[in-house]
This record gives structure tokens, sequence and C-alpha cells, in this order.
């Protein structure tokens, strides 16, 4: 499984990644968990843009760590100047999520770029390393945009991955990490990793690090669909909801139509539409919302979102 890791890393990479600095993990969130333990001291802060997903903060709690959220700019891309007001020497690494739960957002290559030169600064100016940790789940579900590589914007990186998306195996725990050969301490944080990933869960199921090894190079068909036979979805402009279309992923984060989030969940709740108010991760005043159902559920809900609006509004 590693040696297959190996060579699919290097294509997306362009880097030659050793088995030796693999991991496998129970899903991306069991290789998060063991990463942070890994890298970080209690007390210590890890940064994170916000909207970020909401088990970040559950992350650092169980590794006695912080979360320290950056705001991100109106599209939800990385604000560069406010993560270096944020990073202070409690800081020992960056976690970003892209593309992103839960806005979709997708960064670029130069910002991906700007974000390692800012780390070496800092980490330079503090006199200890700050990491970057990619966790990249929805690398290989984009919409006509490409992912770029973390590992060749900043040496100092770790990729944590999961096989629950691409291959629509959410139930069933595959993921990895891996670090980057020229990160400080490579080795010695990977020793790390395993070390806490044997305590914590043994290994990951060797059942399905063989279907995955098999299932190499499949995945979700992400292709356009044509137009479905149905009602126009649109709504007259003041009814609209305010959205920065997904670029990658499966969920997007509307604007909430008045600023409680929780109540507006609520109902759309009572329509039996289902979503997540945003102040869950990080963002009070949107809502997430996940398109993975079929199309007919998405155009079914029209009405319900109609008279839901009608109701926040009244």
């Amino acid at each position: 499984m590693r040696e297959a890791l190996a060579r699919r890393l290097r294509q997306e990479h362009e880097i030659a990644i050793p088995p030796e600095l693999i991991m496998m993990t129970v899903g991306a969130a069991g290789a998060l968990n063991d990463i942070l333990r890994a890298l970080m001291n209690p007390g210590e802060e890890f940064v994170t843009p916000a909207p970020y997903f909401v088990g970040y903060e559950n992350y650092a709690f169980l590794a006695d760590v912080a979360l320290a959220p950056a705001p991100t700019d109106p599209r939800f891309h990385l604000d560069l100047g406010a993560i270096e007001k944020i990073l202070t020497f409690k800081t020992r690494a960056v976690l970003i999520n892209s593309p992103n739960n839960p806005t979709g957002a997708v960064y670029s290559a130069a910002e991906v770029n700007a974000l390692g030169a800012l780390l070496q600064r800092a980490s330079t100016r503090f006199g200890k390393r700050i990491y970057l940790v990619a966790d990249e789940p929805y690398r290989r579900i984009v919409y006509d945009v490409a992912v770029p590589s973390v590992f060749a914007a900043y040496p100092h990186t770790i990729v944590v991955n999961s096989f629950s998306k691409e291959l629509s195996l959410a139930g069933e725990r595959i993921g990895y990490l891996a670090v980057h050969p020229e990160a400080e301490d490579a080795a010695q944080i990977l020793a790390a990793a395993a070390a806490v990933n044997s305590m914590n869960v043994v290994n990951a199921p060797s059942l399905f690090q063989q279907v995955a090894v098999k299932a190499e190079g499949a995945g979700v068909d992400v292709s356009p669909l044509p137009p479905a036979a149905g009602p126009d979805l649109r709504c007259p402009p003041r009814r609209r909801l305010r959205v920065h279309a997904a670029r990658g992923g499966l969920l997007s984060l509307p604007e909430c139509p008045i600023a409680d989030d929780v109540r507006f969940t609520n109902l759309l709740k009572e329509e039996r539409i289902l979503v997540s108010p945003g102040r869950a991760f990080g963002a009070p005043g949107y809502f997430r919302i996940s398109y993975a159902v079929p199309e007919a559920t998405i155009i079914g809900s029209k009405e319900g979102f109609r008279r839901a609006l009608q109701k926040a509004r009244d």
C-alpha cells in the first residue's frame, strides 16, 4: 500500500516520497489526531483558516493544544496577513484544508506558495520550526481547477488524505499521512506518529489497505450532468441566498438570510431539509449544505427553501 501511495504522491506532487515516510491510518481523522500529537506539545497552538471542519476543535482538545482560527477573505481564500498576525512562539503548525470543508474553496498555487514563504520567515523569526499540515480528502473531487502541491510550496509539510470521499468508502476509515523527506526531523515525526497510531488503534485495517491498492486510479465521476427536466431552480432576486460556487469537495457554505444561523437551519429542518449551522465551523451567519445527494432531492428542496426564506423574513 505504501509503495502504491509513493507512486501516487510522486505523480500528484512531483516529489519522491519514500514509503518509509508514509503511514496508513484510520481515515484522515486518524491521521490528523496522530500528527497533531506527534508534532505538538501541550499548550502549543495550530492555526487554521476559518471556516474550518468542525472536528478540528475536537482534535485540538484531544491533543491538549489550542486551535487559533484565522479569518479568510470574502471568497473564503487565504488571508496571509491575518495568518501572519496570529502566528506566535506558541504556534507549531498551520493546518489547511483544500478543497475546503465546508466552503468548497480550492486554494491556488500562488496562495500556497506565499503561505510556505510566510511559514519559513516565521520559523526563522521565532527560532522554531512551524510545520504545514495539509488535509486533502477532497483532492480528487474538483471542478475545472487544479489542486496545487503543498510539498512543492514548503518542505516542512505533512499531507493527510483519505480514500473515503474519492472512492465513496466513508465508513471504512482508511487513510494515510505522508511527510516531506526534506522536512525538519522527518523520520522522527513519522516514528512519533506511528507510536501514537499504534497506541490508539494498533493499525489501519489491512483488508481495506488491500482494497485501496487494487482500486488505485478509480474515483467518483465529477463530470457535469446534462440539465435535468424539472422546475426552474432560480429564485427572485429578493429571495436568493448568497453563495460562492464550490470549486471542489461535496459541500457549500451559503450566507444565511438572517443573522441567526441556528434559527434558519431549524426553519429548514421544519421543511425536512437538513443542513448545519455555520457557527459550528467558525462561520456564524452561514450554513453548510451537502450536495452529495440525488439530483431529484436537490430539485425537490426548492419549495422548502422558499418557505423557510419567507418564514425567516416575516
